[in-house]
């Protein structure tokens, strides 16, 4: 009988009664209600946060799409590069949507001073680790907006003449007179000099010559006209001039200085010293003699 007793209060010890059955209940009930206030009460200070955040990011990305169409309309009105145009309309984007990332966490109440902080160092880090890359980066952006030379201009710059083949970012590449593809740096080739050779659209040649001083210089200067007018790489706008220089040890200097098209200046420069040589010959232009002064030394 003892042994049932202690039973009996080990299993009472073990089952709660009904009246802690009802206090735990009380007490969890009381919890719930005061996390459902809690919640609510989120709710109702948050809601008009996140509903105002919601439609100024949605408004935003909006306002950024419009921008960013009517920078690249703006941007192929002036002619800008493709390349240029596409890096710029995306450079643009992204700077606008992170500034409006930023907005709409600050309205939410997420603080945006640790955040902002974290960007900039990292946008001073990566500068400081592409100094030379960005210096480069800015010459080809100001290559490809004030356009010193286009693609196909023969240019001189960076100690290199070539033709532009093509204008990169970064880089751009000449194709010189012997096939060599030359890469130049767009930093150093935008702060240095740049000789457009064919912007104007005509190259002047010069000419030089030399005949006897015997000659009748109306007459040769003729002989040379005739020979530039028969020429369909001569230019006749603007017009070549033939010039008499000084008369040295018998031989009178001519200049003759025609123009023509770029891609046409070595050609031209071959053919017109041929073809003088062959009108001379045939009009008996004399060449200048060379003296010599021969003395004799006695022993």
């Amino acid at each position: 009988m003892l042994y049932f007793l202690e039973a009996v209060d080990e299993i009472n010890k073990i089952i709660p009664t009904a009246e802690g059955v009802k206090e735990t209940i009380v007490v969890q009930q009381s919890r719930l209600s005061s996390f459902i206030d809690t919640v609510l009460g989120l709710i109702a200070d948050y809601t008009p946060k996140v509903i105002s955040s919601i439609v100024v990011l949605l408004l935003g990305i909006w306002i950024i799409s419009r921008v960013a169409k009517i920078a690249e309309k703006t941007m192929a009105k002036r002619n800008l590069d493709i390349s240029l145009r596409t890096f710029l309309k995306s450079l643009l984007s992204i700077g606008l949507k992170i500034i409006l990332i930023v907005t709409v966490a600050g309205m939410i109440g997420i603080g945006t001073a640790s955040f902002v902080t974290i960007l900039g160092a990292a946008g001073l880090a990566v500068g400081l680790a592409l100094q030379g890359s960005l210096s480069n980066f800015a010459g080809g952006v100001l290559i490809l907006i004030f356009k010193p030379f286009k693609v196909g201009d023969t240019i001189e710059g960076g100690g290199q003449i070539g033709e532009v083949k093509e204008i990169q970012i970064f880089n751009t590449i000449l194709l010189t007179a012997d096939h060599k593809t030359v890469i130049l740096p767009n930093g150093p080739l935008s702060n240095g000099t740049i000789v457009n050779i064919s912007r104007y659209g005509s190259l002047r040649l010069e000419i030089n010559l030399a005949v006897s001083s015997e000659n009748n210089l109306d007459n040769v200067k003729q002989v040379i006209k005739t020979v530039l007018d028969q020429n369909q790489k001569v230019l006749v706008s603007p017009e070549p001039g033939i010039f008499i220089g000084k008369v040295t040890d018998g031989a009178v200097n001519i200049t003759v200085r025609p123009y023509c098209n770029p891609e046409d200046n070595a050609q031209l420069t071959s053919e017109l010293y041929n073809d003088v040589k062959a009108a001379f010959d045939k009009n008996k232009v004399k060449a200048p003699i060379q003296q010599r002064l021969i003395h004799n030394v006695a022993n």
